[in-house]
């Protein structure tokens, strides 16, 4: 894959309709070269990789955090704090993924149109195991850029009608009509979930090395053996889209469709959304498979660095290529560690975090005191967020009023902390952004973790079958938040088993955990939404904390409001981009935008 996109170079990625209908400039290749030059075609579906929809581990990691109730940033331009204060609109969208998964499209559509044609090999049957994977990882890629497109830009528009994008099957070119309507929301999950059954009659479920056994039986019947399968589909294709990813990418689509803000208008059911994640997390033995370490998957410096191209350590489903960098520490350490603090998790999502015993802080029997509030608490707090007077790198932060350095709150504007609070979760502790050093570390973006597939389990069964029943699977919502609350620490049952008696009260537990486990990775901004959560809650204001030394040293914790969040009833749902509707009047836009 590395090859293929050195060859890229000469592939000029879509700038704009006119880029690619433009006739070639001299020394380009046309498309149809693809036909008798493998490699040549191999960097049309690559190009889909190189536009996948997630963050690069060359970044910071995290975007669309705060423009939620989960953390601020001091970054001033920031267009997603922007967005989080008022200036949301239809032509300034920084969650739109309007250009990037339609240009990836494209690629894939051209891509699938001529994959037949090409002459991948000289031996017939080898040629076919090809064709066979090329088109399976096109139809995948291709479900994966609709699901993106649904969650930026799906919703109800002013006829009543829940509408998803406008279904693209075939490439275009300067004959095409570009204006036609958007589909409808459940043509377009039923579009993507067509996609995905045609990728898992053509990948591997995994690339590896396979057995006699694991050749799938039509292509014994044309005389392939293991060797001549793994030829295409060995390990080392390990980190393209296989059957797994395929097959998790439709549990995603599956779940967004059956969540409050479109189960009305997508024909699919939270047992469905249940049952396709089960057929995820029954590859990895369901409930015993959750990876002891998963929670802290970033962090795991010696399985980073042993781990070999391709390979997943037990917690990914799917990543990026691994890379030496320190970017996220750069940007994300306290200024007392060389960084600028750019993160920083609110009041709101500290409080959010349970005691060790289980229970909220705020519920009767916690034991939570506000003199000391960041003792006996879920051990993840310390693992993801860095509170006044925590140790870091060997260093104290002290984050309160009375701090000397610029780790205080508000010392100065653009690095310090507005909260109280600096973001310890994606960060490698090994690295050192101190000039004198530039200390990197091995490092890569988890695209799909298992933590997030398990969450979706139990949100879907619970609302399926509720808290402890298991349809025709293995395992139940409680049974899933059990090993997960577990594997953090919290080992005390009680105020599960309270909340196993009520299915709203474990929905909000589940809510909990996915907010905990998930955080810092861009996904409360879309849950929130997909929920359909009271308005209260998406503008709810940003929280923080001053902290200030009164008589005798004693700490005096007094909460501030950081942020106020400016959102509409209608941004549950993003806009269709405001050029896109002046262009194309075929286009209707959401409501309200």
């Amino acid at each position: 894959m590395k090859n293929i996109f050195k060859i890229l170079a000469f592939l000029p990625l879509l700038a704009s309709c006119d880029d690619l209908f433009d006739p070639a400039l001299e020394n380009n290749r046309e498309i149809d070269a693809m036909y008798n030059e493998p490699s040549f075609a191999q960097g049309v579906l690559a190009n889909a990789y190189i536009l996948l929809p997630y963050t690069s581990p060359y970044n910071t990691p995290v975007t669309n955090e705060v423009a939620t109730d989960n953390a601020v940033t001091n970054d001033n331009t920031s267009t997603w704090l922007a967005m989080a204060t008022g200036s949301w609109t239809s032509s300034n969208d920084p969650a739109s993924q309007w250009q990037n998964r339609y240009h990836a499209i494209q690629y894939i559509n051209l891509f699938l149109e001529r994959c037949d044609d090409v002459v991948w090999s000289t031996d017939e049957i080898v040629c076919q195991l090809f064709k066979d994977r090329f088109k399976g990882e096109a139809y995948g890629l291709r479900a994966l850029n609709m699901y993106h497109l649904l969650r930026a830009h799906a919703g109800w528009a002013d006829d009543g009608v829940l509408y998803g994008v406008p279904i693209k099957r075939n490439s275009e070119d300067n004959n095409t009509n570009f204006n036609v309507p958007r589909d409808k929301f459940e043509d377009c999950i039923n579009f993507i979930f067509e996609d995905c059954e045609n990728a898992l009659k053509l990948l591997p479920t995994d690339y590896k090395a396979h057995s006699e056994a694991d050749v799938p039986q039509a292509y014994k019947d044309m005389g392939v053996d293991a060797s001549v399968y793994d030829r295409v589909n060995g390990a080392h294709m390990g980190g393209r889209l296989s059957g797994r990813i395929v097959e998790a990418i439709r549990a995603q689509a599956a779940l967004l469709a059956a969540s409050p803000a479109f189960a009305e208008g997508s024909g699919v059911t939270m047992e469905t959304a249940a049952n396709y994640a089960a057929v995820v997390l029954d590859r990895k033995n369901g409930v015993s498979g959750i990876d002891a370490d998963g929670y802290k998957w970033y962090a795991n410096g010696t399985e980073i660095g042993s781990l070999a191209a391709g390979s997943n350590p037990d917690e990914i489903l799917w990543r990026s290529d691994i890379v030496e960098n320190l970017t996220k520490e750069l940007e994300n350490y306290p200024p007392s560690l060389y960084g600028t603090g750019r993160v920083n998790p609110t009041q709101n999502l500290v409080d959010a975090f349970p005691m060790a015993n289980g229970y909220p802080i705020n519920a009767d029997g916690s034991g939570y005191d506000e003199n000391d509030p960041y003792s006996n608490r879920d051990p993840r707090l310390k693992e993801y967020i860095i509170c006044n007077g925590d140790t870091y790198k060997d260093t104290e932060i002290i984050t309160a009023t009375y701090g000397s350095n610029n780790d205080a709150l508000n010392k100065e504007s653009g690095h310090s902390t507005r909260t109280g609070y600096y973001m310890k979760k994606m960060l490698r502790s090994d690295c050192n952004p101190n000039p004198s050093y530039n200390t990197k570390q091995k490092v890569y973006s988890a695209y799909i973790r298992y933590t997030e597939l398990y969450l979706d389990y139990a949100e879907a069964a619970n609302e399926a079958w509720g808290p402890k029943e298991k349809g025709n699977n293995a395992y139940s919502a409680y049974d899933i938040i059990k090993a997960i609350r577990e594997r953090a620490g919290i080992t005390d049952t009680g105020y599960l088993d309270e909340c196993a008696a009520d299915k709203d009260k474990m929905r909000e537990l589940i809510r909990n955990e996915r907010r905990i486990e998930l955080c810092f990775e861009n996904h409360r901004f879309y849950d929130l939404r997909r929920w359909k959560v009271d308005l209260s809650l998406l503008t709810e204001q940003a929280k923080g904390v001053a902290i200030s030394q009164g008589t005798g040293g004693v700490l005096q914790y007094n909460y501030i409001d950081v942020e106020n969040r400016s959102y509409k009833d209608y941004m549950y749902y993003g806009p269709i981009p405001y050029n896109e509707t002046l262009k194309y009047d075929q286009l209707k836009q959401n409501k309200g935008w």
